[in-house]
């Protein structure tokens, strides 16, 4: 029996079962239509709303992929902090600002004492420091009694060709007095793009007034070796850290030494902070003997183990000796390591720093740079040296008041002033023989006698008070008495004249 034609399950003219058949009234017909349209309507709707969930969800995940920190819960308080501040803070912000003060934070909580972000001119200034050159107008500065005054100035810079030299007085920039507190803030003011100008004014001895030159900013070469002969044809080469250049530095320091007739070589890396390991491994090449071990780099968990060997190309065959001293740290401790363990090198000085772990920069598009410690490192043998350091073969120190702290910019101190810069500065004047036979620690009146005898002898204006012109005269003194008197640097060569008639 044929069921009526209006029956939604009839398969009718359609012949499709299941979908209304298109028979009945005109009124039915539409009627029937509209609810396809309408059923149609809302599965594309349906499926519009699956597929926006659907790129929200894939969206999001992506997002997370990319940046993780956003799926941690405590970054929905690091968001609100950022938005309340933003909002609601007494004073303006910058969002920059807020934003590296947050990743500054980050990299503190790591406890880390080598991991760091430096945010824009600081990342900036940090990179400067092992690119090999600056740009600015070439010269040192120090603060004394709130002046400052250009202690020397680079060869051929810009500063050098106007004609400044030591001891004038920068006291104006661009025509103003010069306002900044410190000698980091004026070299940031005197550093800049190449090309650039600025103005400054100079208060020299002998001249009534200022005068102003104008000078053009240029790339200034930051010198990381230097040289010198001494008796016995002992070359004596000093590495102040590892910069780009430093290799390139070391071999002409090495040639200008062998044309002189070097017969042994004493390599300084007393007070060297360390620094970039490619010049690091390059001198080690020139040093160590070929195929020898320098150092093995082991990464987290030890998935990755990079073992550096030599690849000398001319076998080195003088005596060598080097100088440490509890400030050589990092690749300074890697060089010598290398050359003690690898090279049968003499270490004289003492037991180094102990950094045996190994930081990779980032710079990013602002300059910031995070510097994040991702390895460490063991000498040629198998030896960790973190916060252990590498033992002398001979130790020796250098003479106590080597070690004295310096005084502080802006030290002002008299008869009455008492504490640990009192005893500072009676030990100085003590080691430059001019002692003090009253109370350590106190600035009494025979404290104030000697150093009126030191401002006398020294044509200073006699106050019996330190400033920082007295304070600046002591350091140049105990400099000048500690290069006669540098126990390693002596016993380093008398070591190396040893080797040498050992081997007549």
């Amino acid at each position: 029996m044929r069921r009526p034609p209006d029956d939604p399950d009839d398969p009718g003219e359609s012949g499709a079962p299941g979908v209304p058949a298109l028979t009945g009234t005109g009124d039915e017909r539409m009627q029937r239509i509209g609810n396809v349209s309408r059923r149609r309507s809302f599965l594309w709707t349906a499926i519009g709303i699956a597929l926006v969930a659907l790129g929200f969800v894939g969206g999001r995940l992506s997002l997370i992929a990319q940046h993780p920190i956003i799926a941690e819960p405590a970054f929905r308080n690091l968001s609100a902090s950022y938005n309340e501040i933003r909002a609601d803070f007494l004073k303006d912000t910058d969002p920059s600002d807020l934003i590296n003060g947050a990743a500054e934070g980050m990299v503190a909580s790591l406890d880390d004492p080598y991991s760091r972000f430096l945010s824009k001119e600081k990342g900036k200034a940090y990179v400067e420091s092992y690119e090999g050159e600056f740009v600015g107008i070439g010269v040192t500065v120090r603060q004394e009694d709130g002046k400052f005054i250009i202690t020397s100035v680079i060869k051929d810079a810009p500063a050098d060709k106007a004609g400044l030299r030591a001891e004038d007085v920068i006291v104006q920039l661009e025509g103003k007095p010069v306002e900044v507190k410190t000698t980091e803030e004026l070299a940031q003011k005197l550093r800049g793009k190449e090309g650039t100008k600025v103005t400054i004014g100079i208060s020299r001895s002998g001249l009534s007034e200022p005068f102003q030159v104008t000078l053009t900013r240029a790339p200034i070469k930051q010198e990381s070796v230097s040289y010198e002969m001494r008796e016995g044809g002992i070359g004596v080469v000093t590495v102040t850290r590892f910069a780009e250049r430093t290799a390139e530095e070391f071999d002409k320091a090495v040639e200008a030494l062998e044309k002189d007739g070097m017969k042994a070589l004493l390599l300084d890396l007393r007070s060297n902070p360390g620094g970039l390991l490619t010049p690091t491994i390059d001198i080690s090449n020139r040093l160590v003997p070929k195929d020898k071990t320098i150092l093995q780099v082991v990464y987290k968990d030890e998935k990755r183990v990079i073992t550096y060997r030599s690849k000398q190309e001319k076998p080195w065959e003088l005596p060598i000796a080097v100088l440490t001293d509890s400030h050589s740290a990092s690749a300074s401790e890697v060089l010598a390591a290398a050359l003690k363990e690898s090279a049968g090198a003499t270490v004289i000085g003492e037991t180094t720093y102990g950094k045996g772990v190994v930081q990779r920069f980032r710079q990013f598009y602002d300059g910031s740079v995070l510097s994040l410690t991702e390895a460490q490192w063991r000498t040629p043998n198998g030896q960790w040296i973190n916060e252990k350091g590498v033992e002398p073969t001979i130790k020796v120190s250098l003479p106590e008041y080597a070690s004295l702290p310096p005084l502080p910019s802006g030290t002002l101190l008299k008869e009455g002033s008492y504490g640990e810069h009192v005893k500072t500065l009676q030990s100085m004047l003590e080691a430059l023989g001019y002692p003090a036979d009253g109370t350590p620690g106190l600035f009494d009146e025979a404290t104030k006698r000697s150093l009126e005898s030191f401002q006398r002898d020294e044509k200073l204006d006699v106050t019996g008070e330190l400033n920082d012109r007295t304070s600046y005269r002591i350091v140049q003194r105990l400099s000048e008495k500690l290069k006669k008197e540098d126990a390693p640097l002596l016993k380093g060569i008398e070591t190396l004249k040893q080797q040498l008639g050992a081997r007549t």
